[in-house]
């Protein structure tokens, strides 16, 4: 498999870089989780950090990604779901 350096931005990985897998079409995954242990036996706290464009060149083309952090953000399928054509919301059905 392919990895990719890339940059992530706040949080508790301000400034680092690191290399994370890509997936079949080239692209890293749209959020990235981090679980940091507790010391007191909680489950894990989960930092969720979110794809964005890298730095964009002069014809207004992003080249690369970096991810940005969401303090906000759930930890979970996210927006990972997969989201089938025939499947409506609120069908009632799990697609």
């Amino acid at each position: 498999m392919r990895s990719e350096n890339t940059l992530f931005v706040g949080g508790p990985l301000d400034g680092r870089v690191l290399p994370v897998l890509l997936g079949m079409t080239g692209q890293p995954p749209k959020t990235y989780e981090v679980p940091v242990p507790n010391d007191d036996g909680r489950p894990p706290t989960v930092h969720v950090y979110r794809r964005a464009p890298g730095r964009v060149g002069r014809l207004g083309l992003p080249h690369g990604w970096k991810y940005t952090y969401d303090p906000e953000g759930t930890p979970g399928r996210g927006d990972r779901g997969l989201k089938w054509p025939w499947s409506k919301p609120g069908s009632g059905r799990a697609g």
